[in-house]
């Protein structure tokens, strides 16, 4: 087997929307790390609101002036996945103690898995440790302005979604 890179780090998630904390968490995770892969997980059990193809084009460009971020889909295991884009590095972000449980847990988990791979947790910015996905799309439903929380790209989509009465 090949040596995974260490320069090469996988932040993965639903992005269902992207926020603007997922943003900072790549943005910060280019910090430490020469290329980060931006990568959509697909479970076609989860209902989300939009379609795989719609979050990566979000992805893409929220964060196209960073040559070095890569965004992606994958199915099945994570671990297996950066194996395939030969990364050595999995990224999760914290925002609260509810988090933690549930992130240790996986990070475990992945560890038994593969032992090569290593869980790096990036905890959030104070401005965004209230932001997440469900939020976003909780705010919008009720006909609020959700563009101080995701990119522009991302607002302009929530509000043709939930259109204002």
């Amino acid at each position: 087997m090949t040596a995974l890179d260490p320069r090469v780090a996988v932040y993965a998630g639903t992005f269902d929307p992207p926020t603007l904390g997922h943003i900072d968490l790549i943005k910060r995770a280019l910090m430490s790390f020469e290329h980060v892969i931006a990568a959509i997980g697909v479970n076609p059990n989860k209902k989300v609101m939009f379609s795989t193809e719609q979050r990566l084009d979000f992805l893409r460009t929220s964060l196209a002036d960073f040559p070095n971020v890569t965004c992606d889909t994958y199915s099945g295991l994570l671990v297996d996945y950066c194996r395939k884009v030969n990364a050595r590095v999995i990224i999760r972000g914290l925002r609260a103690v509810a988090d933690f449980e549930y992130e240790f847990q996986m990070a475990l988990a992945n560890r038994d898995l593969a032992p090569e791979i290593e869980t790096i947790f990036l905890i959030a910015a104070t401005d965004k440790l209230f932001l997440s996905s469900s939020v976003v799309k909780e705010i919008a439903a009720y006909g609020r302005d959700v563009s101080p929380y995701v990119p522009a790209c991302v607002a302009e989509a929530m509000r043709c979604h939930y259109p204002k009465d």
